[in-house]
């Protein structure tokens, strides 16, 4: 058993709390956390970017989703916490569960800061709930602290928008809902709004801060104290301030707005509970964003090709390892002016490929060999754009069953990429859609088809979503997707084939998607004679973009290697 559970244990007897909660999430409902705000990690063991960690006085449960049953089965082993697997047959959510094992009356903790106003109120009518305790820092004695980083602006050129005008757009959205004052918590809504980004976070450029826009002004609550900018406020000092809007009215979302926040709002307030205008408003890209993100991946798609080739010729003759190559990837991509990477790469070599958010260490860190798949899934930082890509790439001889499967992933990629719907498709029909080809052949994936990308912020971007829970949100141009099935057979190998999409208008007033990403596919693993012509005619189609596109910024010998790659099939 762990010892950070032990003494959490210990820290709630002394509080009288019957069961404490751990969400993986900051004051601002992050996907992606300072490393101040991984708790959960370090009670748990547990990497993962997604997990919630629910104790008692006799149990430990962590929930967590498909993409890390795998990864958290092996990481929990040992640690005296159980996996619950969200979504499977029987097993509870994290309030059911909590619903189950409790008593009326008994007492719940955890940092109100950190989890979301709409869960725990689903739960203060049965239990005592005490949300002024971080237990977690109580029993962390090198907890990292936030070093707030400088905030910066991104120019007119990549932004296609002032924030005079995002205002102006935003408060006519709340003029509609009869909104006085719209309060907005998440980093990326705020760093869109206003044309700025910071370093807070590893891997995703946005700053803490908080903002509360009225039809007169607006207040911008930063944790970096070299921004004193007129609007700006004393990051924390939003507690306060919302304590003073008696009679007001007040647009927030109660599924991201932290517990302890609305709270912090007088009872006199009309709460207007909605999801954030910014969130939408942001998932429409612009021309110039547009534009900015082609140029990202062109850079992007000569640093894969570099990538590519170096695995290609160098396999067998040069050392390589999972992390290694990782690391070589960054470096070329930094040469084509990536500022960062846009998550932790996933790099995993046959049997942790199957690991679908697999992350190599020292202890798992495997030798690349002459033989089988590496999948890596990677992504940067531009300062035009962010990219997402996963190619997995045949290092040597491949099994007929490893062919066939990447076909039928690509063929699940291509009916994506080609698909032409009408106005109201949901992304639930688009994931049905996707996955015809994989379940045809008795196979399927566990998780989503496709997520919205971030304009220079976070890789992960809503509210679209391509999955078969999908959500209300339908697709219409200027949408940014990714597209990216795969096979996951444990202990063998994964597959896994991604590119960015552009939604863009069809003829007869259709929508359909235009691909960003600009990187080859793998010939070798290809069974052309189980694709369609129409889906030979969109490779061949999608070939010849990535060699036009890449071929003059690349080295002759890389060149010609891709023009063979490229090839009409």
């Amino acid at each position: 058993m762990r010892k950070q559970l032990i003494d959490l244990r210990e820290k709630m007897r002394q509080y009288g709390i019957d069961a404490y909660l751990i969400p993986t999430t900051d004051f601002h409902g992050s996907e992606y956390v300072n490393d101040y705000f991984k708790c959960r990690k370090y009670v748990s063991g547990f990497t993962g970017s997604a997990g919630t960690i629910v104790v008692t006085d006799r149990e430990a449960c962590l929930w967590t989703d498909g993409r890390y049953f795998l990864q958290a089965r092996n990481q929990l082993a040992g640690s005296g916490i159980d996996l619950m697997k969200m979504g499977q047959p029987g097993v509870p959510t994290v309030s059911e569960y909590l619903k189950k094992n409790l008593k009326a009356g008994n007492c719940l903790g955890f940092d109100g800061r950190v989890v979301d106003w709409t869960f725990a109120h689903e739960l203060e009518e049965k239990f005592s709930l005490r949300f002024d305790l971080d237990l977690v820092d109580e029993i962390w004695p090198d907890r990292p602290q936030i070093h707030p980083s400088s905030i910066y602006a991104l120019p007119l050129s990549v932004t296609g928008e002032t924030t005079e005008s995002k205002m102006r757009r935003l408060r006519s959205c709340m003029r509609e809902k009869g909104a006085e004052y719209h309060l907005i918590t998440k980093l990326e809504e705020i760093a869109y709004l206003y044309n700025l980004r910071g370093d807070d976070v590893e891997h995703t450029p946005v700053f803490f801060a908080f903002a509360l826009v009225s039809q007169d002004d607006d207040r911008l609550y930063v944790l970096d104290p070299k921004y004193t900018e007129a609007n700006a406020r004393p990051y924390l000092q939003i507690f306060e301030d919302l304590k003073h809007l008696d009679g007001k009215s007040v647009l927030l979302d109660r599924n991201v707005a932290s517990y302890s926040l609305v709270k912090s709002i007088p009872e006199t307030v009309k709460i207007i509970d909605g999801e954030d205008p910014v969130a939408l408003m942001k998932s429409f890209k612009n021309d110039a964003e547009i534009e900015s993100t082609r140029n990202a991946h062109i850079k992007d798609g000569v640093a894969m090709a570099q990538f590519i080739y170096y695995l290609k010729t160098g396999i067998g003759k040069t050392p390589m390892t999972e992390i290694s190559v990782s690391e070589h990837l960054e470096q070329l991509r930094r040469q084509e002016g990536c500022f960062d990477i846009s998550f932790d790469t996933i790099s995993g070599y046959n049997k942790n490929g199957a690991v679908i958010h697999y992350f190599a260490t020292e202890e798992t860190n495997q030798e690349l060999r002459p033989e089988g798949f590496l999948l890596v899934d990677s992504g940067g930082q531009y300062r035009d754009g962010t990219t997402d890509i996963t190619r997995t790439i045949a290092l040597g001889p491949l099994t007929d069953e490893m062919k066939e499967n990447y076909t039928a992933v690509l063929r699940c990629h291509i009916a994506l990429a080609s698909a032409v719907f009408p106005v109201g498709t949901t992304g639930a029909q688009l994931d049905a859609l996707t996955r015809r080809p994989l379940k045809e052949i008795g196979l399927d994936y566990n998780h989503g088809t496709g997520h919205g990308v971030g304009h220079i912020l976070c890789v992960h971007e809503g509210p679209q979503l391509i999955s078969p829970k999908g959500t209300e949100h339908t697709f219409s141009p200027g949408i940014i997707t990714s597209d990216e099935p795969g096979v996951y057979l444990e202990g063998k190998y994964g597959i896994r084939l991604e590119n960015e999409l552009l939604c863009v208008d069809k003829e007869g007033g259709t929508y359909g998607f235009e691909p960003l990403t600009v990187c080859p596919w793998e010939p070798e693993a290809i069974l052309v004679e189980k694709l369609t012509e129409a889906e030979k005619q969109w490779l061949n189609d999608y070939h010849a973009a990535v060699y036009e596109k890449l071929s003059p910024y690349l080295e002759e010998e890389i060149r010609l290697w891709l023009k063979e790659e490229t090839r009409p099939i």
